[in-house]
């Protein structure tokens, strides 16, 4: 013969050890999922959240950068939209969900001026 016969194991000899080796087949992916979610996750969830409000907390005069890059400065605050000026005299509508980043005004005068 080629092969050699196969036998299983006895069920009794490995009945106490089943949890233990149950944890250690499963206990490494939970520690790395739970690495996972605090290197990675929740940051990612509460930066998220900061720039949700940022977007909803938007008001006039402010200044924002869309998504596609342009920066605007805030006329009109609607429930979705926000109408910006990109340039004197030059307005445009710009729904909120594009907006990357605001920039709030200061009371401060200008550096270069």
């Amino acid at each position: 013969m080629f092969a050699s016969p196969a036998y299983a194991q006895a069920a009794g000899a490995a009945s106490g050890s089943s949890g233990l080796a149950l944890l250690n087949s499963v206990g490494p992916f939970i520690l790395i999922f739970v690495i996972f979610y605090f290197l990675m996750i929740r940051p990612q969830q509460k930066k998220m959240k900061e720039h949700r409000q940022a977007i909803d907390a938007v008001q006039r005069n402010d200044m924002i950068v869309t998504a596609g890059g342009l920066i605007a400065k805030v006329t009109k605050v609607e429930e979705n939209e926000v109408e910006v000026e990109i340039a004197p005299n030059v307005r445009v509508k710009v729904v909120k969900a594009t907006i990357a980043e605001v920039r709030r005004t200061s009371s401060g005068k200008p550096a270069n001026d």
